[in-house]
């Protein structure tokens, strides 16, 4: 996992970009692996692990009706979430993972390996499902680190 956002922090710090992260199935390895990238400081402030959905709710703005109709593992939540902490840490770019790690959770709908990744940029919001079957927890919280790097250095190239 060392240096999977070295690209991704170069572009932020060239376009004068901010970057946060919501996470829960990732439990801070967006947050540990960009700040391993020396001078990452310039780039990112902060951000949020949001386990619990009571937290995901009081610090992200999660809508409660979110979580009871869909589950926190939806598209639906993980935009939220990215919506709430681009807004809470006041950054360009916001980003979120929700999903199941394993080895236990999963429905029948989002089985075990199931993860989404919520992106929002200056107002437009969306969300990617990533499915790792057969992967291990780690394996899984490495794969989706390495997806969200890559998709916040896509996203900041844009602007």
């Amino acid at each position: 996992m060392e240096h999977v956002f070295k690209k991704t922090v170069d572009i932020l710090l060239s376009k004068g970009l901010t970057v946060t992260f919501a996470e829960s199935c990732t439990g801070g390895l967006l947050c540990k692996s960009v700040t391993d990238i020396p001078g990452a400081s310039a780039v990112f402030h902060g951000g949020a692990v949001t386990y619990s959905n009571d937290i995901k709710i009081s610090v992200v703005g999660v809508s409660p009706k979110t979580i009871d109709e869909v589950t926190e593992v939806s598209d639906r939540c993980a935009c939220e979430m990215a919506e709430g902490v681009r807004r809470v840490f006041r950054a360009d770019i916001g980003v979120s993972a929700t999903g199941y790690a394993g080895p236990g959770g999963g429905t029948d709908v989002n089985p075990v390996g199931t993860v989404f990744v919520g992106v929002s940029v200056r107002g437009k919001t969306s969300a990617y499902r990533l499915y790792y079957p057969d992967k291990s927890r780690d394996e899984i919280r490495n794969l989706v680190t390495s997806f969200a790097a890559y998709i916040t250095g896509c996203e900041a190239e844009k602007l």
